[in-house]
């Protein structure tokens, strides 16, 4: 694909977000697709303070966002 029409497809890309566990997979309760980085978090947060308590050590979630390709890139590690 030639340079300039794969940059275009990258820009045409609408990123998503997604939360992981703390194996780096899928999360099993929250395993959604959200629009931003800041919504996946608020979601990750506010979940984790009503299951798990806020007391409990470092979250066991991570975020990860879409690639251009169909892949997706971990934004934010688990435990962190």
């Amino acid at each position: 694909m030639p340079l300039q029409q794969r940059d275009s497809f990258a820009m045409a890309h609408e990123r998503q977000y997604r939360l992981v566990n703390g194996q780096g997979e899928p999360h099993p309760v929250l395993d959604d697709l959200y629009e931003s980085l800041e919504s996946a978090w608020n979601e990750a947060t506010s979940w984790w303070s009503q299951e798990i308590g806020t007391s409990q050590g470092p979250m066991e979630i991570g975020v990860e966002v879409s690639t251009a390709c169909g892949g997706w890139r971990t934004l934010r590690h688990p435990g962190r």
